[in-house]
């Protein structure tokens, strides 16, 4: 079948030409100015992203959060919370992907599926830091020009508007919605 027949057209559209999804964990090593006795809470903050087309099949998110982590020190006697932000990249891999796009422009979307959060908080074994391990995940769609090709009719008989099955017929319902004193109003307004 040619595509060149006047019974298709060939539409040019923006579609998603490729889409992945990526879940990862990673852990952070934060250091407070103090030697922490235990741990009283962590909380991930200010989750800042961005997201390009890094290949043919891998889209690359550069990424930042804020880790604060409020903790115990001098054998429990006094606290303080530490706050560090640690940048992260990801590459998310395009499981899906068309490649049939017509030229090089893409727009990138990315979506947060699960936010930064804190897993667990934890004294390292030698007792000076503080390990923190995260979770995230991301899906992207990439966005790009391509070809749709559409069967058209040529001949159209009649406009949907103009089928005559229509039924313009009153119901029982809408006489028993009308007034009687309206119409014999309408009706007393000719003879004056």
């Amino acid at each position: 079948m040619s595509f060149l027949d006047k019974d298709y057209r060939e539409i040019i559209t923006k579609a998603v030409i490729g889409k992945g999804k990526k879940f990862t964990q990673a852990t952070h090593s934060i250091s407070p100015s103090h030697r922490p006795t235990s741990i009283l809470g962590c909380w991930v903050i200010n989750h800042l992203y961005n997201a390009k087309k890094k290949s043919e099949d891998t889209v690359e998110v550069n990424g930042s959060y804020e880790i604060n982590i409020w903790y115990s020190y001098n054998d429990n006697t006094k606290t303080e919370v530490v706050t560090e932000r640690v940048t992260y990249t990801d590459y998310i891999p395009l499981g899906i992907r068309d490649d049939n796009c017509i030229n090089d422009d893409y727009d990138v979307i990315c979506k947060v599926l699960q936010q930064p959060n804190c897993l667990e908080c934890r004294i390292s074994n030698q007792g000076s830091k503080i390990l923190v391990d995260i979770e995230r995940e991301f899906l992207v769609q990439v966005l790009g020009d391509t070809k749709v090709y559409v069967r058209v009719k040529q001949k159209i008989d009649k406009f949907d508007d103009e089928d005559e099955s229509w039924d313009y017929a009153v119901t029982e319902d809408e006489l028993s919605d009308l007034s009687p004193d309206f119409l014999e109003s309408s009706s007393n307004r000719g003879k004056d």
